[in-house]
């Protein structure tokens, strides 16, 4: 199962952090291959779900999303999937002098023909998720 997890620093505090991880339509602003996300149910806590329609290896994918866990301020995680795909999306948040250190794992596993692009995935995750840090940092950082 390729999986990937950074920590960066923030200036948003673990607050604004978590306000803005637990809505997961901001992931069209943070996640470099996402196109669109939208809430299609829910009031945004668990159980709410999102049609996420992103870019990834060059083909466009739609995965629906659903809040699994939150804890306030300090865990988000949300769990994708398709036909093919489950994904899960864990954002840790702890206070750091007056910001907050973000924990970002993206685990994902694949199914049917699918699995075969697994060794791809792996292999593509570290230059992905500096992207998606970067874009992520800065995005966070304007929550101030």
């Amino acid at each position: 199962m390729p999986s990937v997890s950074r920590t960066f620093s923030t200036i948003a505090t673990p607050d604004a952090a978590y306000a803005y991880l637990s809505d997961f339509t901001n992931a069209e602003e943070w996640d470099p291959g996402t196109q669109t996300c939208e809430r299609t149910s829910g009031d945004g806590g668990v159980g709410t779900t999102y049609r996420n329609v992103s870019s990834f290896l060059g083909r466009e994918v739609e995965i629906t999303y659903t809040t699994a866990e939150l804890a306030p301020p300090t865990r988000v995680h949300l769990r994708g999937t398709n036909e093919q795909f489950e994904g899960h999306d864990i954002f840790e948040i702890t206070a750091s002098g007056r910001g907050s250190q973000v924990r970002y794992t993206a685990e994902m596993s694949f199914s049917g023909l699918s699995r075969l692009a697994s060794p791809v995935v792996a292999a593509y995750l570290p230059l992905l998720a500096r992207k998606t840090v970067d874009q992520l940092r800065a995005s966070l950082d304007k929550q101030v």
